[in-house]
């Protein structure tokens, strides 16, 4: 699981910069009107409602902006009504397994972008079911901990339910299977833990260690496939060596 952490962490740093976030605060919107839409207005009554609202607070996104989009969802606009969630899968440079989970109006033009951004980093798409068997949902609570205190908070973790940890670049990552997510979430939370993140995430069974070069490609073609409007969410079976990541943070 190294290399979800690693890219995780990552991703968390990125998306704070000004620049990233307006497009973050987009997806997450997307997120929210199709889950209000899909499983009514009531965050109570519907879990994936009240992930997207959790995952759009640990990101900051304003109070407002959320009650817009579950209202657009549940009937008072017109947004989400033509989305279609749509998961696709590819491999990008070393052979490694990509997943992505988009939400679009137009399938079309979706495929175009990513079959595209694939092709020019040496990538190619797969047919469905092609990666997706390597990969299994996990619950996924990113904390920022000093060293010293994230053995604790793991334990407090596993207490309440979490599977497995794994500490990162001053974060600390739980993961547990989806239904014990919003509990171990309280739990930590209740200790003043400095919760980055909570969601869920397609996690690798295995993962392929990356030479620098092919792993700098990799992170590239990761990024960049993030940041088309139609893809929600990246997922790849890949780690990274260090220096291709000061690398790539670098560039």
């Amino acid at each position: 699981m190294s290399g979800h952490s690693k890219w995780s962490t990552i991703k968390h740093k990125k998306a704070a910069t000004d620049a990233k976030r307006g497009k973050l605060f987009t997806k997450l919107s997307k997120e929210i009107i199709v889950a209000a839409k899909v499983g009514g207005s009531d965050a109570d009554m519907n879990f994936r409602l009240r992930m997207a609202i959790q995952i759009a607070k640990d990101a900051n996104m304003p109070a407002d902006n959320i009650d817009r989009a579950v209202k657009k969802g549940s009937g008072e606009g017109s947004d989400g009504e033509a989305m279609s969630e749509i998961t696709y899968e590819g491999y990008g440079p070393g052979g490694v397994g990509i997943m992505l989970e988009t939400l679009t109006d137009n399938k079309n033009r979706t495929v175009s972008d990513i079959r595209s951004t694939f092709s020019k980093a040496g990538g190619n798409m797969a047919e469905s079911g092609a990666v997706a068997w390597q990969f299994e949902q996990k619950g996924v609570i990113v904390v920022d901990v000093e060293e010293d205190k994230a053995e604790d908070l793991a334990l407090i973790a596993i207490d309440a339910g979490a599977d497995d940890f794994e500490t990162y670049d001053g974060t600390l990552h739980v993961y547990s299977i989806p239904t014990s997510l919003m509990e171990i979430r309280s739990s930590l939370a209740d200790n003043n833990a400095a919760i980055a993140s909570t969601e869920l995430s397609m996690i690798p069974s295995n993962t392929i260690m990356l030479e620098s070069r092919k792993a700098v490609q990799t992170l590239r073609l990761l990024d960049t496939l993030e940041d088309l409007d139609d893809v929600q969410k990246v997922y790849s079976n890949a780690d990274f060596p260090e220096d291709a990541l000061v690398s790539f943070q670098s560039g």
